[in-house]
């Protein structure tokens, strides 16, 4: 971060907002660097993700509000946000700190949309088995923030956005659905996607999202700080340091969760011994009443059975910011012993993923990892082991 912060002469006093499961990270490392130059801040992150660390001598305010379902603090988060932009001096300098998870943590609704609303789109798109450019395009055209239209709000006020992506491509106006970008590209358009009445009711509401062109873009500056490339590369060298042969997959694993268990099984097992790295950003079509787990739990039970009795093989899959799904786990680490220590408890794998139940199962075989939340968010990681 100080790279970019001295790239970008931020040497007057800012006034910093962090939005974002690595919000208070963000913050923390920009207080280290600006210390007194910064005037005021605010983070909005995820409950549990707020205090710890950030010093106490930061002048920042803390919302904690809802992810991967937004919550009442999610539209009191947005309400304080547009109160914090309009208290600034017209002519302040604003320093945006963006990370994923803030499509959820950070709302403002137009007239007539209820928090009940929004809980049902998210509930619907969440188990859509839609990609997330697609579900940020729906979450853009049902805000009064998104897709670019924040902008609007800073009335030229100069302004840097720093962004941590984990999104396919590291593109501005996906990470976070784009609260300082112009939204474009063949998702500027949902017309092709298929969704409930309801939905398609509400998203006429908003006022229509600026261009790129517009002037409210004029004066904002963007970075992209970290990505997925860059936790491959970071987990590859570490590899390396302890002997492993590495390799390194560039392409992003999407779409659905079986077709990705199938190639990464068969990816694994038609290479000599070595450690295979992917970022994941899989989908899962969710029943009406899903169990407990994450799409990363999903996708490991899922390669448990494929290499059921096998002692060569191990997989881990793991959500970078320590959190899988609505689960408080990282994800799991399965071996060709999964399935039976889950059969041992009576459980059936295939059962357990007909009802999205992943993390029931592997609680009860002893295979799921918990980190702690750890400050970041650049998509999953899959690690398959090959001996």
């Amino acid at each position: 971060m100080a790279y970019y912060l001295t790239r970008h002469n931020v040497d007057t006093s800012v006034y910093v907002i962090a939005i974002g499961k690595a919000a208070a990270a963000m913050a923390a490392g920009a207080h280290d660097i600006l210390d007194k130059q910064i005037i005021k801040g605010l983070v909005i992150t995820k409950h549990g993700n707020g205090i710890p660390a950030l010093p106490d001598s930061a002048p920042f305010t803390v919302i904690e509000s809802g992810h991967p379902t937004p919550d009442e603090n999610s539209l009191m988060a947005g309400k304080a946000l547009l109160e914090f932009i309009d208290a600034t001096p017209q002519g302040a300098h604003l320093l945006f700190l963006i990370s994923g998870g803030t499509s959820t943590l950070v709302e403002v609704l137009p007239d007539g949309v209820t928090l009940d609303d929004l809980e049902k789109i998210n509930h619907w798109l969440l188990g859509s088995g839609y990609p997330i450019a697609s579900i940020n395009a729906i979450r853009k055209a049902v805000s009064c923030i998104k897709g670019g239209r924040l902008a609007k709000k800073l009335e030229s006020r100069k302004t840097l956005q720093l962004l941590i992506s984990d999104v396919q491509g590291d593109d501005p106006a996906i990470i976070g659905s784009g609260l300082l970008a112009a939204d474009h590209g063949p998702m500027a358009s949902i017309q092709d996607l298929t969704m409930p009445d309801w939905i398609k009711d509400i998203i006429k509401k908003p006022e229509p999202m600026p261009q790129k062109d517009d002037t409210c873009f004029a004066n904002i500056q963007t970075e992209i700080i970290a990505t997925a490339a860059d936790a491959r590369k970071a987990a590859a060298a570490s590899a390396e340091k302890l002997g492993y042969h590495i390799y390194k997959h560039d392409e992003l694993l999407t779409g659905d969760v079986a077709k990705a268990a199938h190639y990464i099984e068969k990816a694994i097992d038609s290479n000599p011994p070595g450690l295979h790295i992917w970022s994941s950003e899989v989908t899962v079509q969710l029943p009406e009443y899903p169990g407990q787990g994450g799409r990363c739990q999903h996708l490991a039970l899922s390669i448990a059975q494929k290499i059921k009795g096998r002692d060569d093989i191990l997989l881990l899959a793991a959500g970078t910011d320590g959190t899988d799904g609505s689960s408080d786990d990282a994800g799991a680490m399965v071996d060709g012993g999964t399935i039976e220590r889950g059969s041992e408890e009576g459980l059936d794998a295939r059962q357990f993923l007909e009802t999205a139940n992943s993390g029931e199962y592997l609680a009860a075989s002893g295979d799921l990892v918990n980190t702690g939340e750890t400050g970041t968010n650049i998509m999953d990681l899959i690690f398959g082991l090959k001996l």
